[in-house]
């Protein structure tokens, strides 16, 4: 049983896929550097001074004191 062709010459079959096929290989090129990016960007973005922003609250603030009833909308 003979080996791949992918993993005899790797190198040559991904100059052949990048003619061949450009789209599927232009693809997995550009998606794999996804998980890449995952990695190396939040501490390169945090070096060149961009901080996180402040988390988002998850409850209105209560009121300081009683509610203050509008008035000149009272039925008649």
């Amino acid at each position: 049983m003979s080996t791949p062709l992918f993993w005899s010459t790797p190198i040559r079959y991904l100059r052949w896929a990048s003619h061949e096929k450009p789209a599927i290989f232009y693809s997995l090129l550009i998606g794999s550097m996804g998980p890449v990016a995952l990695v190396t960007l939040p501490p390169l973005r945090r070096a060149l001074g961009d901080v996180d922003p402040e988390p988002i609250p998850l409850s209105y603030p209560l009121p300081k004191g009683p509610r203050v009833i509008p008035s000149g909308y009272e039925d008649k």
